[in-house]
């Protein structure tokens, strides 16, 4: 099914598409983007390290942990997945072995980042990234490792925060002109850069919503009109979900019941809905 949905991501990777990518942190989450009709999915490593480590996006989460999440959130959905691989988790050895594992796991499209090591949120402050060169040669060992060529990588650069746009898009170019099949620049300060990059760029184009983050939040319309192929709120899903666990556990301490916050919670029908619950006990009949 993996190389099917690798020509699925390709196909619709076009510029101007403006294609909604959520992110997820785990399978669950995963099942819910695919249900409210989302064609493609990104799985995040800041919701994998908050949700699965419960710690902050620093670089925390292991290789073999995302591929594991990659893996389970294959098992349940049928859309494409970026898989959020950090900075490669070392050198371009270790970039080979990343694509590697992503690649078997389910993954249709791998992301590396030229941050150094341990990384940042991209909104984080302190960030530093590596030399230019040494990014290009991870993304050529990237696009050397990968056994589908339709398998996507995509190249994103923190260098905004540190060395400035221009130098970003410098960096974007020879990201582009190394294999990299499409491009992030991370944290663009303000409208004007965020609309600009496709142009100063042509090709393929993601860009990151990040509520409460640096980037201004511009609706789909608008940045679909610039030229971007994919609008990812990587990070959506776990804020919503954070949000309504502080509210109801929180009420249910103070109060010793969930009444009044009802419409918060999703009821058990539903859930296992959501969680395709009958399918499996057609499995159970079948078996039994």
């Amino acid at each position: 099914m993996s190389n099917e949905l690798n020509k699925t991501m390709r196909r619709l990777l076009v510029p101007g598409a403006g294609h909604i990518m959520p992110g997820a942190g785990n399978a669950l989450a995963a099942r819910v983007i695919e249900g409210t009709g989302h064609k493609m999915m990104m799985m995040s490593g800041a919701a994998v390290a908050n949700s699965y480590l419960g710690v902050p996006d620093l670089g925390l989460t292991t290789v073999t942990e995302l591929a594991a999440h990659v893996a389970a959130t294959r098992e349940v959905v049928g859309i494409p997945i970026l898989a959020d691989a950090d900075t490669g988790f070392g050198n371009a050895i270790n970039v080979r072995r990343t694509v590697q594992l992503l690649e078997r796991a389910g993954a249709n499209a791998i992301m590396l980042e030229d941050q150094t090591f341990p990384k940042r949120c991209g909104h984080f402050d302190g960030k530093g990234v590596i030399p230019k060169d040494e990014m290009v040669s991870k993304l050529k060992a990237a696009v050397d490792a990968r056994v589908d060529p339709d398998l996507m990588i995509l190249a994103r650069t923190d260098a905004r925060a540190v060395e400035g746009f221009e130098a970003a898009l410098a960096r974007a170019r020879a990201y582009q002109e190394a294999g990299a099949d499409f491009l992030f620049i991370e944290a663009p300060l303000n409208e004007e850069e965020l609309l600009s990059i496709p142009r100063h760029v042509p090709g393929i184009h993601l860009c990151n919503m990040v509520i409460g983050g640096k980037t201004p939040l511009l609706p789909r319309e608008t940045l679909a009109k610039a030229g971007y192929s994919v609008i990812c709120y990587a990070n959506a899903a776990l804020q919503a979900s954070l949000m309504a666990m502080q509210q109801v556990l929180g009420h249910l301490g103070q109060h010793g019941s969930i009444a009044g916050v009802e419409e918060k919670l999703m009821m058990f029908a539903e859930r296992q809905k959501v969680l395709d619950a009958d399918r499996f006990k057609e499995l159970e009949k079948r078996y039994s």
